[in-house]
């Protein structure tokens, strides 16, 4: 019999539905339906929007631009680490202490940032087979650094041959696996940016659409009961107003301070980085080109082209639009490239006309005149500049969470009123016809 009377009973009571509905007290019990479900999910739409968006710029865009400062980190180890393990070797037998820390503080310090880097990463992306690369690779390139210092201390040639082994590893299988990984986290980074910075495109919509039914409820009940305002649906609609202003101001001011972090933080220290990088890698094939005793001519064609990275067109590259900190530091940077340069044609000069001894004491003397005295300070002008930079980074993304702060919070407390002035208002209304 249910199964019978079921499809009957609301065939017999559509009718019902629709006359009520051609009344006032039935249209005005649907507008409060729809006005109650529209305020529902445009609260809904919005809170969850800023909440993942918060997510987002306080985890992915924080965690991102961690594993790409490590990346970098990790680069600039390893290759400072392969110009000092060649600068150490000059000098044959013993090589000097400061070198050897500083070689064994590199080593520290890439498997530090590759500790960061593994640990960071979600897994299932593209960085993780470099990842493998890199931490299977490093201790055979370690090795063969000990085998050349073994050697080299015992005055045996065969300790050039390793080192070069040892170079020719880390330039073709290490530091490509790092810039692939470097490229990878540097992609999750804009990609966790972008998303954080998009604009709350849905929930503004569903506001607006709720803007306009209630515009249309109060003028039907304008028409209805020759009342102007109702005290419910004006707060209601106020309350509508300001949620859809505070999603779309603060989604515009968090994706400003997204893009400022962008192109003052993470651009910038990319750029340097890659100068400071080109500069550790002039400085191996400087001492490459003096270990190989004249048969050095393709490390001195390596020079030169990592040098005119360095330099570029008469200075620093890509910091034109830079800040003044960053500025003053690049020109500082340039000014010590060209000194370099100027000692390395006189560190040639003497390796040319066969004063070995002192072309070697150009390169690693510490004196203020030696290209590694020179390089160090190169060195510390461009690690200056991206620590700044570095800092502004992490400044506006910080002020970017700061926009979307609160915002959740907010939303959800306007939905609240809005449905509350919204049945409030209309409720008032329904009683005039008991």
């Amino acid at each position: 019999m249910t199964l019978v009377r079921g499809p009957a009973t609301i065939a017999t009571r559509l009718p019902d539905v629709r006359r009520r509905l051609r009344r006032t007290p039935g249209r005005l019990a649907l507008a409060t339906a729809v006005l109650i479900v529209l305020g529902v999910a445009t609260g809904a739409a919005g809170a969850v929007g800023v909440r993942q968006r918060i997510d987002l710029v306080n985890g992915a865009t924080a965690r991102s631009g961690d594993l790409t400062v490590a990346a970098q980190r990790l680069y600039r180890a390893l290759s400072d680490a392969d110009a000092t393990a060649a600068s150490a070797f000059l000098t044959g037998g013993v090589e000097p202490v400061a070198l050897r820390e500083r070689y064994q503080s590199d080593i520290a310090d890439a498997g530090a940032a590759l500790a960061v880097v593994s640990a960071g990463r979600a897994g299932g992306g593209r960085g993780d087979a470099a990842v493998v690369q890199i931490i299977g690779q490093l201790p055979v390139y370690t090795g063969l650094v000990e085998a050349a210092r073994a050697y080299n201390r015992q005055g045996v040639p065969l300790g050039g041959a390793y080192l070069r082994e040892a170079s020719g590893l880390m330039r073709e299988r290490l530091l490509p696996a790092v810039q692939e990984l470097y490229e990878a986290t540097s992609s999750e980074l804009d990609d966790a940016r972008g998303a954080a910075g998009a604009f709350p495109w849905f929930a503004v919509l569903l506001g607006l659409l709720t803007i306009a039914a209630l515009v249309m409820v109060q003028r039907y009940l304008a028409r209805r009961t020759n009342r102007l305002f109702n005290i419910g649906l004006v707060g209601a609609t106020a309350a509508a107003a300001v949620l859809v202003v505070w999603l779309g101001v603060s989604a515009v001011l968090a994706a400003g301070r997204l893009d400022a972090s962008r192109e003052q933080g993470s651009e910038p220290v990319a750029q340097l980085a890659g100068v400071r990088i080109a500069a550790l890698q002039a400085r191996a094939d400087e001492a490459h080109t003096l270990i190989a005793r004249g048969n050095g001519a393709r490390f001195e064609e390596d020079y030169v082209r990592a040098m005119a990275s360095v330099t570029g067109r008469g200075g620093l590259p890509a910091v034109s639009d830079a800040d003044p900190d960053t500025r003053s530091a690049a020109q500082a940077a340039t000014g010590e490239a060209q000194k370099w340069l100027a000692a390395h044609k006189n560190l040639r000069a003497l390796d040319d006309g066969g004063q070995y001894a002192q072309a070697v004491a150009a390169a690693v003397g510490t004196g203020p005149d030696s290209t590694a005295s020179i390089f160090n300070q190169l060195d510390e002008h461009l690690a200056a500049a991206i620590e700044h930079n570095g800092q502004r980074f992490d400044r506006e993304v910080g002020r970017a969470a700061g926009a979307l702060a609160g915002t959740d919070i907010g939303v959800v407390v306007l939905a609240t009123l809005l449905i509350v002035g919204a049945a409030l208002g209309i409720q008032r209304r329904l009683a005039e016809y008991r």
